[in-house]
């Protein structure tokens, strides 16, 4: 009898390290300009969408992560490789301009497989791999060949400030490492005629209040990689999670501190890319407990 138990004990641990876990997917429209398109420049109204794809977990445990529902709090849905293919080939069917396949590191070697089994069946828009950029060089290397457009969040400049909010070590030089290889692979980013993102690489950098060296060091090992590279530099930060715990970042940015840190991107000739307006904070807080998590009630 103990026996046959234990069997069904293994039995059900293999079928759950074959399962990925994701907290929703669906049209997102809260990218970068070329990522989610629009079909009228006068009329935001118009946005096409990214094919969002939002997994659960993470290798960081971000204090103030606005996702922390999914990346620490355990919500979603397990889903086999051959159903995650599905989900990518729906999304491009309800014309999903794009895949975004958001925090998807810890699952790699089955995101991998289900692209691949995408491809096989048709697929055919471009796959964004969208991270927290604290990803080793050999797991980039596997995704060769599958993976179009690389959006990673070049967090920390500063290791102290990644070990306080993220609990981990040597965050600038893995990112730095890995953003090469990112750019290596995917190359700059190519814009076709209709405005839409096909190939490269967008780094993104999120200012934390009470955190202006941390920004300006980042910014500066993102402009010794490639100065031409196109930067996202985002005040979207609002104290949420753990971050009350911490006094400095128990709060948004300001209007100064955004001000520095965009005028040090200037002046370092990062030219490229886009900034967030004014009190976007909350609009860009999710609800994952929710059926649609991004709507505005």
């Amino acid at each position: 009898m103990a026996g046959r138990s234990l069997k069904r004990q293994k039995t059900n641990r293999m079928i759950m390290l074959n399962k990925v876990k994701i907290a929703w997917a669906g049209k997102h429209f809260g990218e970068e300009p070329p990522l989610v398109g629009q079909r009228n420049d006068a009329d935001p109204s118009t946005k096409l969408g990214a094919g969002g794809i939002f997994f659960s977990g993470c290798n960081l445990h971000c204090v103030f992560c606005q996702n922390w529902q999914i990346s620490q709090g355990g919500l979603g849905k397990e889903y086999s490789v051959a159903e995650l293919a599905q989900i990518m080939l729906k999304l491009e069917k309800q014309g999903a301009i794009n895949l975004d396949l958001v925090t998807p590191t810890i699952w790699w070697r089955l995101v991998k497989q289900a692209i691949k089994l995408a491809k096989d069946k048709g697929l055919k828009i471009p796959v964004a791999w969208n991270s927290n950029g604290y990803e080793s060089v050999e797991i980039i290397k596997q995704l060769a060949g599958l993976v179009d457009i690389y959006l990673p969040d070049f967090k920390y400049g500063d290791d102290e400030a990644a070990k306080k909010y993220s609990k981990i070590e040597n965050y600038p030089a893995v990112a730095k490492l890995a953003l090469s290889e990112m750019l290596k692979q995917a190359g700059s980013l190519e814009i076709g005629a209709d405005g839409l993102a096909k190939r490269g690489v967008i780094v993104r950098h999120l200012i934390l209040p009470g955190n202006l060296e941390n920004s300006f060091k980042a910014l500066e090992i993102i402009k010794n990689i490639d100065k031409d590279l196109p930067v996202s530099l985002m005040r979207q930060y609002y104290p949420t999670h753990q971050a009350s715990l911490y006094s400095e970042i128990n709060r948004p940015v300001n209007e100064q501190e955004f001000k520095k840190v965009f005028e040090r991107m200037i002046k370092l000739g990062l030219e490229n890319g886009w900034t967030q307006e004014e009190n976007c904070e909350k609009v860009m807080l999710p609800d994952f407990t929710k059926s649609e998590p991004f709507k505005i009630s």
